[in-house]
């Protein structure tokens, strides 16, 4: 990934500058969304699940999946 310099970046004309402010911004935000869902999905699994024994979907497992997609769709609501 490429970075700007000081002087790149003051050559820039204040509508350039909003642009790359915003679009900084919106990355931000969906950065710190992605960080919470991880977070979240840490969390979860760890009370949920206890151990995985097999390939059957147990009921905490179950309740962890579903748990995990309320989760994400509130989290994107948010947004």
């Amino acid at each position: 990934m490429s970075s700007i310099n000081q002087a790149e970046l003051s050559a820039l004309n204040d509508s350039s500058k909003k642009e790359i402010a915003n679009f900084l911004d919106a990355e931000n935000s969906k950065q710190r969304v992605q960080m919470q869902i991880h977070d979240f999905t840490n969390t979860c699994f760890k009370r949920c699940v206890s151990s995985i024994n097999s390939f059957d979907i147990s009921a905490q497992e179950e309740q962890f999946l579903d748990a995990n997609i309320r989760i994400v769709q509130s989290l994107q609501n948010v947004q």
